[in-house]
């Protein structure tokens, strides 16, 4: 059985990029089973174990750098000597550096340049999209031909927002209106899906894939915060060779 999915994009050959499922792993419920997160009160020594299994079953070139996600816009490059850093998105030039984003709803972004000479991973809920980390991660790839692709993430029938997170999109830019539609009086449906391609066509990034998943509905394959609160994370990886 495959524990994964693969990126369904046109990337380079020497680029990998997968999400993980919640199977396959030693953790036991709320986190069953492939939990990769250390901070979501799962026993340290599964996560551990689960981190070995994802390392092994996809052969990577070394252990993922695990990021301490907090939903800022903050941006690293990361080397071989990049340690346990603090952002939400990370990107290189190197091979055989796996960058990696933990989710359970939130969106999980990769980025590669067409040539394979530059990748990057970003978790982009709604706060990190609104502070910019789209934008910050594309800058700081500098002038590159860029495609996209996006991870398992809550779907736009399941994400309800009040009417304060519409109108901080719709005030940085107009065009953000189309990703909300009204539920009610006080709350719309946000398709995090949208904001994200709406962010990505305005910095010339044309080439987007994926994005046909819910977290939430799909409780077979993917952990979902906001479906069931103490939950495992899944991990979305991209490494070049």
């Amino acid at each position: 059985m495959k524990h994964w999915i693969d990126a369904d994009w046109p990337a380079a050959q020497n680029v990998h990029a997968i999400t993980t499922l919640r199977s396959g792993g030693v953790s036991t419920n709320p986190f069953a089973s492939l939990n990769v997160a250390d901070h979501v009160h799962d026993e340290a020594e599964n996560v551990r174990d689960n981190r070995k299994v994802i390392t092994q079953m996809l052969n990577l070139p070394t252990e993922p750098v695990w990021l301490q996600q907090v939903h800022s816009n903050r941006v690293i490059q990361l080397t071989h000597n990049t340690a346990d850093p603090q952002a939400d998105a990370s990107f290189t030039h190197q091979s055989g550096i796996v960058c990696a984003i933990v989710t359970a709803d939130c969106l999980p972004i990769l980025l590669s340049s067409k040539d394979g000479g530059i990748i990057a991973a970003l978790h982009a809920g709604w706060r990190g999209l609104l502070n910019g980390i789209i934008s910050r991660t594309v800058k700081a790839l500098g002038k590159q031909h860029l495609i996209a692709w996006l991870g398992p993430a809550i779907g736009a029938n399941c994400f309800e927002v009040g009417t304060e997170v519409k109108d901080q999109f719709v005030s940085k830019s107009a065009m953000f209106n189309a990703a909300f539609t009204q539920n009610n009086q006080h709350h719309y449906l946000a398709d995090i899906y949208q904001i994200a391609r709406l962010e990505l066509k305005a910095l010339g990034i044309t080439g987007v894939y994926g994005g046909g998943f819910c977290t939430v509905t799909d409780h077979q394959r993917f952990y979902s915060y906001r479906r069931d609160g103490e939950t495992g994370r899944m991990a979305t990886l991209i490494w070049r060779d």
